[in-house]
């Protein structure tokens, strides 16, 4: 299935950057605009910069940082919720700030706070980057569920899954304006704007409506703001949040799937769950899910709706794996989380087996992703052994 995003055809010009630049340095390549470069490739940049050059003196450039620095955070944020990816994310900031770096002396205070420009170049370096870019699924946006629990395991190693997001903050959030309209999806949006049904519901908007849906429903600003900033017109930006909040729609997203309980009622559900797990007992298991609850797992294709296939596949597992595991409570993206280490028979140590993201609420489990990926343990910092 081609999961590239569509068009949109919302009128948007995607080279806008941060909104500075003059026509003499666009052409010359030294505008915020000037290209992708990756992390590493942005510090080199800077610092060949900063050879002979007044402006990029080490003094001028350790200034820029030191503002710079205390939106690092929500940038990454920002560019998660656009592009699905941490590791992606990471590298979009640092392009972020190369192009902030090599356009601050053109930053002009009396147009937009630091803060708003920053988050104006993040925009436009994401979309940029996702420009004929696959977008990042889970399971359930691809194929429908199985009935099956014992079906065959479908490896999809070359999708580029969608991943969660560790140790999250609120930097950055607001209200939104939509919510203050109470507009049903601008509700969603605000109040769970990095809940992983969420961020995976826009990655089925194309990258044009995912950032005006963020600019004005998770930051809040204004339609002209964004206009402004996207490089287009506001009847432009107003067409394009309708069409995105229509389509969230039409995905199914749900106020209950992004609103977040209390932590103690989601911490108090997922410790029966880690108790039930580590003593592979399965009517514990069962007791403490949803009717409706769905198991998805990338990078497998495979997943399963309600509680009589959730549990069968659990005992598949155990009949693969062995029943001797132990969990390690941690969360992704405002929600509670396990990272699962097994024990294999004939082995001595407990093994990274997965990271699993739980929607829990009104004492129940509804939906868990369990991620088997390289670049989600490396994102959570998870070692490779259980240490105790």
């Amino acid at each position: 299935m081609d999961t590239r995003d569509d068009d949109g055809h919302d009128g948007f010009d995607d080279t806008a950057g941060d909104g500075y630049e003059d026509t003499a340095r666009k052409r010359s390549g030294e505008g915020v605009g000037s290209g992708e470069r990756t992390g590493s490739e942005a510090r080199s940049v800077v610092e060949a910069r900063a050879d002979g050059d007044t402006h990029t003196s080490g003094e001028a450039q350790a200034g820029f940082e030191a503002r710079a620095a205390p939106y690092r955070r929500e940038l990454l944020t920002h560019c998660y919720r656009m592009l699905g990816s941490v590791h992606e994310a990471e590298d979009l900031v640092q392009e972020t700030m190369l192009r902030a770096w090599l356009a601050y002396d053109r930053y002009d205070a009396d147009r937009a706070s630091l803060r708003t420009w920053l988050h104006r170049i993040a925009t436009n370096a994401c979309l940029t980057a996702l420009r004929g870019r696959a977008r990042r699924p889970l399971p359930s946006g691809l194929v429908g569920a199985l009935e099956d629990p014992g079906a065959p395991m479908t490896l999809r190693a070359e999708v580029p899954w969608l991943e969660p997001f560790p140790d999250p903050s609120t930097a950055g959030l607001s209200s939104g304006a939509g919510a203050a309209a109470r507009d049903p999806a601008a509700v969603v949006v605000a109040r769970g704007s990095l809940r992983l049904a969420l961020i995976a519901a826009m990655q089925l908007l194309p990258p044009r409506q995912r950032a005006v849906l963020i600019l004005r429903e998770v930051l809040a600003w204004p339609a002209t703001e964004v206009a402004e900033a996207l490089g287009t017109s506001t009847a432009s930006v107003n067409s394009a949040l309708q069409r995105a909040r229509a389509r969230l729609v039409e995905a199914g997203l749900t106020e209950d799937e992004v609103t977040e309980p209390p932590d103690q009622d989601q911490r108090a559900v997922i410790d029966r769950y880690l108790r039930a797990f580590e003593d592979a007992d399965l009517d514990a298991l069962r007791a403490l899910l949803t009717q409706d609850v769905v198991l998805e797992m990338p990078p497998v294709l495979n997943w399963y709706v309600g509680p009589d296939a959730y549990v069968a596949f659990i005992a598949r597992v155990f009949a693969m794996r062995g029943t001797d595991w132990r969990m390690r409570p941690t969360s992704a993206n405002g929600q509670p989380a396990l990272a699962a280490y097994v024990r294999a028979p004939g082995d001595d140590v407990h093994r990274l087996h997965t990271l699993q993201v739980f929607t829990a609420d009104r004492g129940a489990v509804s939906h868990t992703v369990v991620f088997q990926l390289p670049t989600v343990f490396t994102a959570f910092g998870l070692p490779e052994i259980w240490e105790p």
